[in-house]
């Protein structure tokens, strides 16, 4: 996770890694989507998958593992 996610995480009240424990990543997206007043890239939803994952107990990944389970979750098709 770069600087630019964790300016990202701090707009929406995450300012330790500990805080992402549990947390859903889609509402995170959106949280974010909403701060911002802009839909942010789909890459930053992949990265809260992996970060979350993560801090959740799982081996670490990284963010273009989830990009495919990303785009089947909202229906995106994959090329």
């Amino acid at each position: 996770m770069g600087p630019s996610v964790a300016e990202d995480l701090k707009l929406i009240g995450i300012h330790s890694s500990g805080q992402l424990i549990g947390k859903n990543p889609i509402a995170l997206y959106e949280s974010l989507c909403l701060k911002t007043g802009a839909r942010q890239d789909p890459c930053v939803l992949d990265v809260f998958i992996s970060i979350t994952r993560f801090m959740d107990g799982e081996p670490p990944r990284v963010w273009w593992d989830y990009t495919a389970q990303r785009k089947r979750m909202q229906g995106v098709a994959s090329r």
